[in-house]
């Protein structure tokens, strides 16, 4: 009786498929990136160079008709005076979150990274990822109702004999309103409480970094807590805190939903291209407008990636 064959029969399409790809590996990872690529390249980058293109056009004042013919008039209106309110006000609410996030951010992410052990552990992820599992607009729209001049921030603070305090911040001129609500403030408190996850978890990644015998030594030179803080922590925590603020400030730019919710209507880039797309029928400008998202994070992620930011991602 002759041995079975060390090598058994091909059965159909799946053996034949399997054993060609085992013997050009290079022909499986071509089918397994090329949807990915086709999508990036044709979806992701085709609308993008759609989107530059569109940018180049300019629109008939009179009728109203996008006229495709190259010009740099477009980006010249940029230049007016309320569109460079929008893009200044867009950027210095970007900055403000992602400094707030940051600050906000730095305790609990230090706590998880140096003492959060087992089961508290998975109670921080599960603390921080579980905002994340709610409706964006829910959130939103919660935090209208919490700030609100009828909301429970205005109540609690009545019962604590803090609305003097409360209607003094309310009256600063450029940040206050009739309410947290219709406020530049009520806008930077729900931008922070969206995106603080988005900074707590590279922060935490960074941190975890930090080699428990850097601290030892710095102690054991005589250096003080904060002393430490600043030579040892805070520089090795910086790409995680670079690389937080690469979601936070993006995010904040290109967010449209919460300023047309929370504050006192002011436009910001990502609610202006929202509007001129699509209220205003401006295409062209709405493209420049997109744009400027696009370089200042491309100067950003240039900046981030010599500070090795990703390194934390």
């Amino acid at each position: 009786m002759s041995p079975a064959p060390a090598i058994l029969p091909e059965r159909g399409l799946a053996d034949r498929l399997t054993a060609l790809f085992w013997r050009h590996p290079r022909l499986l990872l071509a089918v397994l990136l090329t949807p990915p690529l086709l999508w990036l390249g044709v979806v992701y980058l085709g609308s993008l160079a759609a989107l530059l293109l569109q940018s180049f056009y300019s629109i008939d004042e009179f009728s109203g008709v996008v006229k495709e013919e190259f010009t740099l008039k477009t980006y010249g209106e940029l230049f007016r005076a309320q569109n460079m309110d929008i893009i200044i006000r867009t950027l210095l609410m970007s900055a403000v979150v992602t400094v707030g996030c940051a600050i906000l951010a730095f305790p609990i992410a230090y706590y998880a990274a140096r003492f959060a052990r087992g089961k508290w552990k998975a109670i921080f992820y599960l603390g921080v990822m579980l905002p994340l599992w709610s409706s964006y607009l829910v959130k939103v729209y919660a935090w209208k109702l919490i700030l609100a001049k009828e909301g429970i921030v205005t109540w609690a603070a009545d019962g604590m004999g803090l609305v003097p305090v409360l209607d003094a911040v309310l009256s600063i001129p450029g940040i206050g309103g009739n309410s947290l609500s219709t406020s530049y403030i009520g806008t930077f408190l729900v931008f922070v409480y969206i995106w603080l996850p988005y900074m707590i978890l590279p922060m935490q990644a960074a941190l975890e970094r930090v080699p428990t015998s850097m601290l030892e030594a710095s102690a054991d030179l005589g250096a003080s807590r904060s002393q430490t803080f600043r030579t040892v922590i805070f520089p090795l925590a910086m790409p995680g805190i670079i690389a937080g603020s690469i979601f936070t400030f993006s995010l904040t730019m290109g967010d449209y939903i919460i300023p047309q919710i929370v504050g006192n209507s002011s436009r910001f880039i990502g609610l202006a291209v929202y509007q001129l797309q699509g209220t205003a029928g401006n295409t062209p400008l709405a493209a420049a407008f997109a744009v400027v998202p696009i370089v200042v994070m491309l100067v950003y992620l240039w900046v981030a990636k010599r500070k090795g930011a990703f390194d934390a991602l």
